[in-house]
């Protein structure tokens, strides 16, 4: 285990015995990943909320959770997923679903691989750039890419095969070094998304609705 994931799992298991310091770093590990999950959900104005209601119910469901640091990411990012389209459906809006391997111009990618740079990503350009791709392919490149998701997780969480979220992000991935070449202010951009992670030989497991104090963003 690497050992962020290390410590990552190690401060999970402490917020479930109420350590609220565990607890706070738990969030700030994850929580800039999972709001740019959820940006390419619900868009800007309401990804704030949206991830503010997704972590009021892992506090509330925390103790009742099962796994390491990679399994916490998938069911992390599963009820980041539900928080939003239920939100999406209460403002009686879709998402923006469309587009497919056509809307490919067919130009080489400059680059479909990822340097270690999270920091970038999080209010950069290239949040904008995911947010042009379609649908399938923008979760599938944050799910993989940002999050850090295997193919195996991040299909679960998506509710389709490995194999269909391993294409939508490769085709994202290529279509976001398209966009790159058309922005030069953008330039490098792409370098800064994570590598894709490997899948592990675990599975994820989903937790039950459990009560707990909840906690709110201010004491995280």
């Amino acid at each position: 285990m690497l050992g962020d994931d290390a410590e990552l799992t190690a401060a999970v298991l402490a917020a479930q015995d109420g350590n609220e310091t565990a607890f706070r770093t738990v969030y700030r590990a994850v929580h800039p990943r999972l709001l740019g999950y959820v940006r390419t959900l619900v868009g800007d104005p309401d990804a704030e909320d949206v991830a503010s209601e997704t972590w009021l119910q892992i506090a509330r469901d925390l103790d009742r959770f099962d796994g390491d640091a990679d399994r916490f990411r998938g069911w992390a990012a599963r009820i980041a997923r539900n928080r939003a389209l239920d939100h999406i459906r209460m403002r009686g809006r879709r998402p923006a679903i469309g587009g497919d391997e056509t809307e490919l111009t067919g130009k080489p990618a400059e680059s479909d691989t990822a340097g270690e740079a999270i920091e970038a990503l999080a209010t950069g350009s290239t949040l904008s750039l995911i947010a042009r791709l379609p649908q399938d392919q923008a979760e599938a490149v944050v799910l993989r890419v940002v999050v850090g998701l295997d193919a195996k997780t991040a299909a679960e969480t998506l509710g389709k095969r490995p194999g269909a979220v391993r294409t939508a992000a490769h085709r994202g991935l290529k279509r976001l070094a398209e966009l790159l070449g058309e922005d030069p202010e953008s330039a490098g951009a792409l370098d800064a998304l994570p590598p894709q992670r490997e899948p592990q030989d675990s599975a994820v497991t989903s937790a039950s609705v459990t009560h707990m104090r909840p906690r709110t963003q201010k004491d995280m």
